[in-house]
């Protein structure tokens, strides 16, 4: 199989081949992911609601043990297609295992947080994942107030309110060791603008889908990006990006942003 995989050091992965390219709000957050992963050693990790798999492409790369859990077939179907093709060990689960319990040194969740009901409930379980010592590296929408149409066509039940998302961090028993505000202000302003065009397309046709149906293409679904990556990929898009990158960073303390990233750690 020929590899579909474009990797680029500032863009990682992307395989437009198979309808999949990294949107705007994706490779900030990856930026600041990065960021938290560096000088951690390799190991076994597990990404819940791991969408195409991409970060774990990354991480497979640096030696990593990578294990994907994933409830749409869509995303597990790409997923492995991606590994088979990339040659990547990451083993793609459609439900939690039986043997789970204080394994992973590092459990991940990028906007799924939002997706579950019962998230005090949802971080019991990934908390009880962890190793002693282990880390949970999570990210969610900010802000009640920032509610739009973007939200509801994704199957979100909430954003986050910082204190709010401290307080169910800890309530897991694990110990909060960093949050920051990313996105700020590209985040914002593409979220906005995709919000405007999901409104206006279900003002048109009245239909807002199925919960379940939107939360297994939100991860995936990238139709929206592919006309303009070849822009985002142009030396100007790049060195836009790259200031973005760094506004972004500069503004990550104060609550400006339209995600919350932390980190979190399971008492030894």
């Amino acid at each position: 199989m020929t590899n579909p995989l474009i990797d680029d050091p500032l863009l990682g992965p992307s395989a437009p081949q198979l309808g999949w390219v990294p949107a705007p709000r994706y490779l900030l957050r990856r930026n600041r992911i990065l960021r938290q992963l560096q000088g951690m050693g390799s190991g076994e990790v597990i990404e819940i609601g791991s969408g195409a798999g991409m970060l774990l492409q990354e991480l497979a790369e640096r030696g990593h043990l990578c294990h994907a859990l994933e409830t749409s077939a869509q995303a597990r179907d790409l997923i492995t297609t991606l590994a088979l093709a990339s040659g990547q060990a990451i083993q793609v689960h459609a439900e939690p295992g039986q043997d789970w319990a204080d394994r992973f040194p590092l459990v991940m969740a990028f906007e799924v947080l939002e997706h579950i009901e019962d998230d005090a409930a949802a971080m019991q379980e990934w908390a009880s994942w962890l190793v002693p010592g282990g880390a949970l590296l999570i990210s969610v929408p900010a802000h009640p107030r920032q509610w739009n149409a973007a939200d509801v066509w994704a199957g979100h039940y909430r954003r986050y309110r910082k204190t709010d998302l401290v307080d169910l961090v800890k309530s897991t028993g694990l110990d909060l060791e960093y949050i920051e505000c990313f996105g700020f202000p590209l985040g914002n302003l593409t979220e906005r603008i995709q919000a405007h065009g999901i409104a206006r397309e279900v003002k048109r046709s009245g239909d807002q889908g199925l919960r379940k149906t939107n939360n297994d293409r939100s991860g995936i679904e990238r139709g929206h990006v592919l006309g303009w990556y070849p822009l985002i990929s142009s030396a100007p898009g790049k060195l836009a990006l790259r200031s973005a990158f760094a506004v972004q960073s500069a503004f990550r303390r104060l609550p400006l942003g339209n995600g919350f990233l932390l980190r979190a750690r399971k008492r030894p």
